[in-house]
């Protein structure tokens, strides 16, 4: 492997730009260059930091950044590599040019980071290139001897399993493709609910599941679930979402679906009503009307749940304030506030459901409602967005003694959660595992975000943009059957909005989610979607 000393790499350390600054945007002119050529394996962060004699947290630094905008690819026990770059616009920094005179740290001023309001316009774009790998995420990652991961291509419960998405010619591993042609192209799902599953640490998904089978099976499951992992999941939640719980917060769930069915089985019943946001998620509805209560829509405008008006009848009301579904608001603190003072006036209790709040990108998360009034709401959460539907473990939080009656009744009607799967999330959490993926996969939805934007923004209103795995993309009501229709002609998947809505009228728009195709997938549907909506607008 060539050293980065072979090339006249110089920083300077009195400049007011940070080293790691000065460092990524001279590798980025090299790469624009030509200097450093696709495929090409950079230093390990040990490795440069030695030859360039600063700390090992400057290329971190800079390497990640350089990942996040789309430069660099990491790859499990290999390296950091140079990612395939699209051509640069004439004019671009570096571009045409394999010399870098010594002592020039200056970086590209185009360059914003990604989830910037310049990278949502598409400005940040301008001469950057877009990752070539048809895997999707890769963690930027020091070389070792350890062997490649396995691509998982596990669909989410109740979906079919689509076929892998795969840029032409190329196979899931990103060798070229054999045959005398290239492969078919598989339909690219946009709809929303599923996240990226087909790249992860397999050295550490098979070490967690190694220590499970080493446990012997139990006779007995514990219906708040395994104490160890409600330690785990205690600080967890205090370190994503700033929520001070203990364990005895905590119920272990196989999920959402799960949680909702353990709230309606507790505090609904024959007689009652229930509130659902409208548009809203539709299990919930589905739930709460199969243990008998009166599911009641309640109205939501572009920040969220409108509390003002609510009945005053309501035993429960399920809500999405971190990210609003399907519109995508997120309820802002004085409306959080008077929704809770409604809670408690009415005696209703609020289930909070936190489905994708660990992905932000333009904006802080704001406190959950269970932070602000622990006693009037339960806060449910899964791994089904952050890791994979088919680990089937979530979490119930909420007042110790509500947790205690849930429990009991969850004995009764002999519910659990998986033994050994429990165990397997421990050491995902123990081991930092868990952390470490959330943050690789927030770094690779921002970019399949930024790419949404910057091609569907021109064509129409986006809302929701600034968190999770969906937007929602307004059209007119009469042209929305037909995208949807065209674009599966064009083997490109969209969801069917009316779902969404229980009360009558028309659907304000598509909601589009970019979290279960690859970043070049998503850029070719978004293309295909941007055409249509054009077409028939």
């Amino acid at each position: 492997m060539r050293s980065l000393l072979d090339l006249p790499v110089s920083l300077e350390r009195h400049s007011p730009v940070p080293l790691s600054a000065q460092l990524a945007g001279w590798l980025r002119r090299a790469m624009l260059a030509g200097t450093l050529a696709p495929g090409e394996r950079l230093p390990s962060s040990r490795g440069l930091a030695g030859q360039l004699g600063v700390s090992r947290t400057v290329i971190t630094e800079a390497y990640q950044q350089l990942y996040a905008e789309g430069w660099l690819e990491g790859r499990h026990g290999s390296g950091t590599f140079v990612a395939g770059l699209e051509d640069a616009p004439p004019g671009t920094p570096g571009a045409g040019s394999g010399q870098f005179p010594p002592g020039t740290p200056a970086i590209r001023s185009d360059q914003p980071p990604p989830g910037t309001l310049a990278a949502r316009s598409g400005q940040a774009r301008t001469g950057a290139p877009g990752a070539r790998s048809d895997r999707g995420p890769r963690p930027v990652a020091d070389p070792s001897p350890a062997p490649s991961p396995a691509v998982s291509s596990a669909p989410g419960p109740g979906t079919a399993a689509p076929a892998p998405a795969r840029a032409p010619g190329r196979s899931l591993r990103g060798a070229p493709a054999r045959g005398p042609g290239p492969a078919p192209r598989a339909a690219i799902d946009l709809r929303p609910g599923k996240p990226w599953v087909r790249d992860y640490d397999a050295a550490a998904w098979k070490r967690a599941w190694r220590r499970a089978a080493d446990l012997p099976p139990g006779d007995s499951p514990d219906p708040y679930g395994l104490p160890r992992l409600r330690e785990l999941l205690a600080g967890h939640l205090r370190r994503a979402r700033a929520v001070a719980v203990g364990p005895e917060n905590i119920l272990v769930t196989r999920g959402t679906g799960n949680g909702l069915d353990l709230c309606a089985l507790a505090l609904l019943g024959p007689g009652t009503r229930a509130g659902v946001e409208d548009p809203g998620y539709h299990v919930a509805r589905t739930v709460f009307a199969a243990r008998g209560a009166e599911v009641v829509p309640c109205p939501v405008d572009e920040d969220g749940v409108v509390s003002d008006g609510l009945p005053g009848d309501l035993r429960l009301l399920y809500t999405t304030p971190a990210h609003q579904y399907p519109l995508g608001g997120r309820l802002p603190i004085p409306r959080r506030e008077r929704l809770l003072a409604w809670a408690r006036r009415t005696g209703a209790m609020i289930v909070e459901d936190d489905y994708d709040a660990e992905f932000r990108y333009d904006v802080a998360p704001l406190p959950a409602l269970y932070g602000l009034d622990p006693s009037r709401v339960v806060l449910l959460g899964t791994l089904s967005k952050t890791l994979a539907p088919d680990v089937g473990v979530g979490w119930l939080v909420g007042p110790p003694e509500l947790v205690d009656r849930i429990a009991d009744l969850r004995r009764a009607v002999a519910d659990r959660t998986s033994g050994p799967v429990q165990q397997a999330v421990v050491t995902l959490l123990e081991r930092g595992d868990l952390d470490r993926h959330l943050r690789r996969m927030r770094l690779e939805y921002a970019r399949r975000r930024a790419v949404v934007v910057e091609i569907l923004g021109p064509v129409c209103r986006l809302r929701g943009d600034t968190a999770g795995l969906h937007v929602l993309a307004e059209l007119p009501p009469d042209t929305i059957g037909r995208v949807v229709e065209r674009a599966a002609e064009r083997g490109v998947l969209l969801d069917a909005p009316e779902r969404h809505w229980r009360r009558p009228g028309a659907p304000l728009g598509l909601v589009i989610g970019y979290g279960s195709a690859s970043l070049p997938d998503v850029r070719r549907a978004c293309r295909v979607v941007a055409e249509l909506i054009t077409e028939t607008g």
